[in-house]
């Protein structure tokens, strides 16, 4: 498998596996007290786990101004530190929220409010420009989002980003995005048990790479089981958009769809995980898929899916066959 995908249309050369950066925020919360990230974290660890990522050739890293309320940022513009260079950096705006006591407040999508946004992200992770700035807010107007998209082209001119992106799974709302020259990308949700061909579709026409986020279905395809989580952990209290969870865990109908799977993802002597992962590549030559990691291990087995490569066209088939679809 190349170890280079080019994101859509920028030129912008990265590793065929990002890494996504939510889960290393640490804990914060909705101004309802709802749990928005995935419990407790230990930044050392955190440290370690994306150098360890650079070292085994990943160059891609994504995160948001919202996870952790500004933590994530921090804590991976540390861990670069003199490596900055060496990676593509990608991150959202559009949430508001209070630091001090890590909880979302709200969204703005004025054009006013991502100056201020991307002006703080450089600060946390102390660097001097974005290479993909994303809107993060997936069901914003379209009109607003035409004045957001002409606002990134002047930021693109001023050197400030090299390229954005909206973080959406409608595609509709991703086109118009598509239409500014510096939009090179759509961040959207996909892994084995949930496909998005539309989107797939409209990025190789429009010649925008496919990020993709929840590639390991908020880690069911990573070995979360049923049973209990730690309170800090959103899965503990799935929102009503995540899907594949319950109250008491991971719901027993989407584990059994894994287990169905296990056999095939684990060729070639892959994790499940990497299976999955395997499957997003041989899904489209434009996907990169960003599974989230908290330690040191996950970051190695994630990393190894690379050596490993797609899976084929007839493993395809058979999954589809499998699932039913």
């Amino acid at each position: 498998m190349t170890t280079k995908r080019t994101l859509g249309r920028s030129g912008i050369e990265v590793s065929p596996l990002g890494f996504g950066c939510w889960a290393i925020g640490g804990e914060w919360q909705s101004a309802d007290g709802q749990p928005l990230g995935w419990g407790k974290v230990d930044d050392e660890e955190t440290v370690r786990a994306v150098r360890r990522a650079l070292d085994l050739g990943v160059t891609f890293f994504d995160t948001a101004d919202v996870y952790g309320t500004g933590h994530s940022e921090t804590v991976l513009g540390r861990a670069l530190g003199k490596r900055r260079d060496d990676v593509v950096l990608a991150t959202k705006w559009g949430n508001v929220f209070d630091p001090d006591t890590r909880t979302l407040t709200g969204g703005d999508d004025t054009t006013e409010y991502a100056r201020r946004a991307l002006t703080a992200s450089l600060r946390r992770l102390g660097t001097d420009h974005i290479d993909l700035y994303q809107f993060h807010l997936s069901d914003a107007d379209p009109a607003r989002g035409a004045e957001l998209r002409d606002l990134c082209e002047e930021l693109v001119g001023e050197g400030l980003i090299r390229a954005y992106a909206w973080s959406t799974d409608d595609p509709d709302r991703a086109a118009v995005f598509a239409e500014g020259p510096h939009c090179t990308a759509v961040q959207h949700a996909l892994n084995v048990l949930q496909d998005a061909p539309q989107l797939l579709e409209m990025c190789e026409r429009m010649g925008l790479a496919s990020i993709n986020r929840s590639p390991l279905a908020m880690g069911l395809l990573a070995g979360r089981r049923s049973g209990p989580l730690e309170a800090g952990d959103i899965r503990s209290r799935p929102p009503a958009w995540m899907q594949g969870y319950d109250g008491d865990g991971a719901d027993d109908d989407w584990v059994a769809r894994v287990d169905a799977l296990r056999d095939v993802l684990t060729s070639g002597g892959r994790t499940v995980a990497q299976g999955a992962l395997a499957w997003i590549w041989a899904r489209s030559p434009r996907t990169v898929p960003i599974p989230g990691f908290r330690s040191v291990a996950q970051a190695e087995q994630n990393a190894g899916a690379i050596e490993k490569g797609p899976l084929t066209a007839g493993q395809l088939a058979e999954i589809d066959r499998v699932l039913g679809r």
